[in-house]
């Protein structure tokens, strides 16, 4: 089955791009488009896409609240891929801290836009860059500190979250370390679940912002 997008942005000229990029790929089906965030809810209901590739800035409503409400109000949400003009973009910062999985610059050549969906789709891979590692270490959060401290990850563990936050995906960390697909994925799961978090992208946000990973 193919991959299924809905692309929501209010600028026309890359809606038409976008579209045109991803309907061109065998494995991906573009099923529905929008012009806001507002539309998004609703039309995530009704199409039941696999992944919502969104504008972070839009006028009536913008990509961080749409992601919030989508992740609130819709149960199995799809995963979220944002879309910007600059990668240090406070707004990007904010769709990734509510919950999306990762970023796409405006820019981006054709097969970086195929590439950034099915690394969101596949959820194993980070689209998280350095100038938004750098956002989210200077919050210096204590909250982020604590809730690392209280999850009381093993040694193996920290190392697996140190390799995410390095943007390595589970083939990449497995092969670091030495071990098999499966014993990663074991590690990534259980990581996820004591630092309470809803994916990869949240696990590497709150290794930055308390402290445990620092910007290289």
């Amino acid at each position: 089955m193919p991959l299924t997008v809905l692309l929501v942005d209010d600028e026309p000229l890359v809606l038409a791009g976008l579209r045109a990029v991803l309907a061109a790929q065998s494995d991906i089906e573009v099923v529905g488009e929008a012009g806001d965030g507002a539309s998004v809810v609703p039309l995530v209901r009704s199409l039941r896409p696999d992944v919502v590739v969104m504008d972070v800035r839009m006028p009536l409503l913008d990509g961080i609240e749409a992601t919030r409400a989508l992740l609130r109000t819709v149960p199995d949400p799809p995963r979220i891929l944002v879309v910007t003009t600059f990668a240090e973009d406070e707004y990007v910062y904010g769709a990734l801290r509510a919950g999306a999985d990762g970023f796409l610059l405006k820019r981006a050549r054709p097969a970086e836009i195929v590439d950034a969906v099915r690394v969101v789709a596949a959820g194993e891979s980070l689209l998280f860059p350095a100038a938004l590692r750098a956002l989210a270490a200077d919050r210096g959060n204590p909250a982020a500190r604590a809730a690392l401290d209280r999850a009381a990850l093993t040694e193996r563990e920290a190392c697996v979250l140190r390799l995410m936050a390095r943007g390595l995906s589970n083939a990449e960390i497995a092969a670091q370390l030495v071990v098999g697909a499966e014993t990663v994925k074991s590690h990534v799961s259980a990581v996820l679940a004591k630092l309470g978090a809803r994916d990869r992208t949240q696990a590497v946000i709150a290794a930055y912002e308390s402290g445990f990973v620092t910007p290289a």
